[in-house]
Parts: C-alpha cells; structure tokens; sequence
C-alpha cells in the first residue's frame, strides 16, 4: 500500500482544499442574513424563522459526530465526494422549497453533508509532510474561515441582486463545480482501521480521555470561537446603531474582517518551527487586548479602527486553531478523523453559545458588556493556558 504522507501535497491540491473548505462551510452562513427574507416567503413565522439556522448547524454537529469520524475506516476521497453530493443536493432543495417542512429537512441535509469539510482538513495533515504539516492546515484552513466570513456579505450582495434563492442556486453550483475538481486532483487514502462503526465513535470519546492536550485545546478554541460568534453576531447592530451603516456597509466590513483568514499560514510556520505553545499564548492575548482595545474605539467612533479590531480578534482564531490542530494531529496519526470529530463537536457545540450571548449582552449593555465578556473570556483561556499547559500534556492519561 502506498504512503502518500510521506510526500507533499502539490501547491494546487492544497489551495483546492482549502476553497473546497471555504465552499461547504459557507452553507451553515449564508441564511444568517436572510432570515427576515426567507421566513415569509416559506411561511415559516417569526417566531420559528430561527430554526432556519438552527436547523441547518444541528445538522453540521450531527456530521461532526457521525460523519467525520468514519475518514478514519473508509476510503477519504470517497467520503468527501459523497458529502458534496449531498450538499449540493441539500442547497437545491432549499432553493426550490415552497414550504417550511421542506425548506428545514433540505437545511438539515446540507449542514450535515457540508462536514466534508472536516474530513478534508484531518486528509490535508495526513498527506503533507512532517515539515510542512503546519502550513497546510494554516492553508486550508484559512480557505476555511474565509467561507465563514464572506458567507453572510455574498449572501447579502446576492440575494440584493437576484432574490434568497438564487445564493442556494449558485452555492450548489459552486459546491458542484469544488466536487468535479476534487474528483479529478484530490489524492486517495485508504486508512488502516478495522474498527467497527460503533468501536470507531466510542474511540473519539475514549481518545478525549487519554490525551489531557486534546481536551486543553478543544477548551482553548472553544472559548474563542465562542468570542468570535459572539462579535459576529453584536458586531452588525453596532455598525447599524453607532455608526449608521447600511446592509452594504455591513458587508464590507465583514469582507475586511476576513483579512484575519491570513493569519493560519502565519500559525502553520511557527507551528512547523515547534512554536505552538508561544503561538497560542499570543492568540490568547490578542484577543483579550482586542475585545478591550474595541470598546474604546467604538466609543471614539472609529469605524476603521473597529474594523482593525474584527481583523485581530479573527486573526487570534487562526492564530489558536492552527497551533492547535498541528499539535493534536501529531497525537495519533492513525486517528486524524476522529481527534478532529472530538476537537470539532466540542468547539462547535460551545462555540454556537456565543450567537447568543451576543444578542443578549448588546441589548442588555451595548457594546461596552458585549466587549468586556469577550475580553472576559479572553482572560478565562489565558487562566486554563497559566494552570494546565504543559508540554507534558501530550502524553496520554493512564
């Protein structure tokens, strides 16, 4: 059988990794800011119209769990090929969905097959070299967050132009057109498991309990990826109230906020250089200075330097996500599927908190609460970072 981890992905199957990540990813986002649009158009009322996205991440942490986890018993390429599918099939269900059952089931489909994602990410670590295994996952995964972020402006640009429906048109056709070239340039892997699919899901688990680096981590970027849906989510309402920003202006703010997606190469070097620890106590830091440094250019009125702030605070994401993927996927390279199903089922499920705390804490306080629980946080990952971050902790558990 042969290796292919011991050779280095080419610089295309790289990049095309990283757009396909962007791509499927984008799908749990592009309804965010469409809400009020979708709602009546599929008679769903006001009070259910959140369940168009809740449905949609229900279905992607469902993927997390059940899906990813098996990269590590079946042929890779195949999984993540089966999923496009399905997510392209998912997005033209809810472009063609005339009623709210079948505008939700199609939601469902697409966030649980948009986890090829994940599968992708674990296969990117798995077929780059040792030397190199950073920069890759810094690579794809900024392809990644970049889908994340121009999510909700493209989905606000086009369904301005042309309607809701047409962004779930072209979502499937650019999902489709990312599956024909993973098809065609996408290396094959066929992991060693004997595992049953049973066996397979209990080991995520018991692999969570073995390797106290693995819990730190998830812990790490659970809390900023709670910090970071939680600015996305206040973020808008500030621009709308404090600085009277329309829908465009909110989008290209959030275009600029992607500018944080290029910060994971950055991340993937210092990790390849054996820098993980120092790179994730920056991240950790920046964000908290971040969150601070954010409310008083809000209250100085400084659109630009908020800007600046959104780019930071994403950039301190990438910055934790990427030293922290290189270091658990160097736990068990037999086990890449189900580390990153563990690692991502936490960081998913406690992240998805911080949509409402966001919306809580800027009614309830403004953006002076809503910046002084991010920096909060901040400082509650700097506490676990100071008590239980040792390099020690790579070792398993007895």
């Amino acid at each position: 059988m042969s290796h292919p981890d011991h050779h280095d992905l080419s610089p295309a199957a790289t990049l095309l990794m990283a757009v396909a990540c962007g791509a499927m990813v984008a799908n749990l986002y592009y309804a965010q800011t469409l809400i009020e649009t979708i709602g009546p158009d599929i008679g769903l009322s006001a009070g259910l119209a959140g369940a168009i996205v809740t449905l949609t991440q229900l279905g992607y942490g469902l993927g997390l769990a059940f899906i990813v986890p098996l990269s590590d018993l079946v042929e890779n390429k195949r999984l993540i090929l089966v999923a496009t599918v399905g997510a392209v099939l998912g997005c033209l269900g809810i472009a063609l969905a005339e009623g709210p059952i079948t505008f939700l089931a199609a939601a469902l489909v697409t966030g649980v097959c948009s986890v090829g994602a994940q599968v992708l990410v674990p296969l990117a670590a798995k077929l780059s070299s040792q030397e190199r295994q950073g920069r890759t996952i810094g690579l794809v995964m900024s392809g990644l967050l970049t889908g994340i972020m121009l999510a909700r402006p493209v989905a606000s640009f086009v369904a301005g132009l042309a309607g809701w429906r047409a962004m779930f048109f072209v979502s499937a056709g650019v999902t489709a057109l990312v599956g024909v070239a993973l098809l065609l340039m996408l290396p094959a892997r066929r992991p060693d498991s004997t595992l049953r699919y049973g066996a397979l899901l209990a080991s995520s688990l018991d692999l969570l309990r073995r390797y106290p680096v693995l819990r730190l981590r998830a812990a790490y970027q659970a809390l900023l990826f709670i910090a970071f849906n939680m600015f996305w989510t206040a973020a808008p309402i500030v621009l709308t109230q404090r600085f009277g920003l329309g829908a465009n202006g909110v989008a290209l703010f959030a275009l600029a906020g992607a500018g944080g997606a290029l910060a994971a190469p950055i991340a993937g070097h210092f990790a390849d250089k054996g820098r993980a620890r120092a790179t994730t106590l920056f991240a950790l830091l920046l964000l908290t200075v971040a969150f601070v440094a954010s409310d008083m250019v809000v209250a100085a009125g400084s659109v630009i330097a908020f800007a600046v702030g959104a780019v930071l605070i994403d950039a301190a994401v990438q910055l934790n996500q990427i030293s922290g993927q290189r270091v658990i996927f160097g736990l068990d390279p037999a086990a890449g599927g189900r580390i990153n199903a563990a690692y991502m089922t936490i960081v998913f499920l406690f992240g998805a908190m911080g949509s409402v705390i966001g919306s809580a804490s800027i009614a309830a306080g403004g953006w002076a609460l809503t910046s002084m629980i991010g920096a909060g946080i901040g400082g509650m990952a700097l506490l676990l970072f100071a008590l239980f971050d040792r390099t020690a902790g790579q070792r398993p558990s007895d």
